[in-house]
């Protein structure tokens, strides 16, 4: 392993590492404070800044990608879950868009959470959090990059219901998990399907054994799995409800990183996106629907938080139809420069409104604001648009109705099943010894 593979090994792993290390510490009785667990992630993030600038540097030298290979994880006939990772043009500006934008959150937060009760469990799922976001975009298989998918996922629940003490945290963070859990389906059936058609799940191989069909059918199932991550129609849902949790995990997550992950998967996927006429045109419609959907509601929205929430939506609804237009590197860059401006924004969005109250009380009433576009409607219509935006577009209804519902009731069933199999515990006839046993016994036997 040399300079640049380690630096990449340690680029991924570093966060990861020190959130089992203080784990296990708080575990065995430490209780750190909050200005070591802040430096501890300063020196972290920091030293990753760093790591990525060299992979950079080293990209622009050679413009060859920065492979490590761990081997395999297990294997089991002629299926193998390889441990690779990958640092190339396409990953690259994901990695140091996790690692600087995780550091910023961190210091932000060192004073945003000062003396809150959770500080140290806010820290550990950021730690967490950057391993499986850096695992994801780094992963040399779609079967590693399951691995960083799942703990993005389970991250996000637990920030969300960050403010366990209250019920709306918890009963919203299970809302999200359970849409999480639905559209998740898709991504493990699509690795499933790319082991059975093209034997491998491979970044490097490519997937070059595959029909037409078989191509729509995978392109359309991680479609499913990343629309359910980026909040994309019809699981835009959640999405508001996300914002129960703190404002700096709201704005790593549904701001910039997590909220894009989505679009990363279909970036990944983009050779395949483009042999399939099918993909593409539902990627370019999920996208617009999106955008629109986002931008009607965010004017309906009576808070900042989930105001901002929207238009992140409809940011990367845009950014899903640039996709599924194949206009690759534009959504990239669209992408970085986005996430980068809602974090800011996120951030800024208590100072916000105390600035916007100061200047409201100044001029002694409402702000003028500009003529919108909708008022060149019928007012009927405008009326319609409205109490639509209002209930978000009935997208609740919806999730309630064919995604939470279900799920419910199939959990409900299936404790009723485990009840109902530990209510009758198996018997076993006792038996004596052999020094015991009785001539009796054996012609029992």
């Amino acid at each position: 392993m040399d300079f640049f593979q380690a630096t990449l090994a340690f680029v991924v792993l570093a966060p990861g590492a020190m959130f089992v290390s203080v784990a296990l510490a708080w575990m065995l009785g430490w209780s750190p404070g909050e200005r070591i667990i802040s430096r501890i992630t300063g020196v972290t993030f920091s030293a990753s800044v760093l790591g990525v600038a060299a992979l950079i540097l080293k990209l622009g030298w050679t413009h060859a990608p920065v492979k490590v290979a761990f081997g395999n994880w297990f294997t089991v006939v002629d299926y193998h879950f390889p441990l690779v990772l990958v640092a190339d043009r396409l990953s690259l500006p994901f990695l140091a868009l996790t690692v600087i934008l995780s550091g910023l959150i961190g210091q932000f937060s060192a004073t945003y959470l000062h003396r809150e009760r959770g500080f140290l469990r806010f820290f550990l799922l950021l730690h967490l959090f950057a391993f499986g976001s850096l695992l994801a975009f780094a992963a040399g298989s779609f079967d590693l990059l399951v691995a960083g998918w799942e703990l993005v996922g389970i991250t996000s629940v637990l920030l969300i219901a960050f403010f366990q003490q209250r019920g709306a945290p918890v009963e919203n963070g299970l809302r999200v998990f359970a849409v999480y859990r639905a559209t998740d389906i898709g991504l493990l059936v699509s690795v499933f399907a790319m082991h059975h058609w093209a034997g491998t799940a491979s970044l490097a191989e490519g997937l070059p054994y595959l029909s037409g069909n078989q191509t729509a059918a995978i392109c359309l199932l991680l479609l499913l799995a990343a629309a359910g991550k980026a909040a994309q129609v019809p699981f835009s849902g959640w999405l508001p409800r996300a914002m129960e949790g703190p404002t700096p995990s709201s704005a790593i997550f549904y701001g910039a990183i997590s909220i894009h992950a989505g679009a990363y998967l279909l970036l990944r996927i983009q050779p395949l996106l483009a042999q399939s006429a099918t993909a593409s045109t539902a990627v370019i419609a999920i996208g617009v629907m999106t955008a629109i959907h986002g931008a009607l509601a965010g004017r309906a929205s009576a808070d900042a938080k989930t105001s901002l929430a929207y238009a992140s939506l409809s940011q990367v609804g845009v950014i899903f139809a640039e996709i599924g237009l194949g206009w690759k590197w534009f959504a990239v860059a669209h992408l970085l420069g986005h996430a980068t401006v809602r974090t800011l924004q996120f951030l800024r969005a208590p100072s916000m409104l105390h600035d916007y109250h100061q200047m409201h009380s100044a001029m002694g009433g409402e702000l003028a604001t500009d003529q919108r576009a909708e008022e060149l409607l019928p007012e009927a219509l405008q009326l319609w648009l409205y109490r639509w935006a209002l209930d978000r577009g009935h997208l609740d209804t919806i999730l309630d109705r064919f995604v939470i519902g279900p799920l419910i009731r199939l959990s409900e069933f299936l404790a009723k099943l485990d009840n109902l199999g530990m209510a009758q515990p198996v018997t076993r006839r006792q038996t004596a010894p052999l020094s015991m046993r009785t001539p009796a016994d054996e012609r029992g036997r």
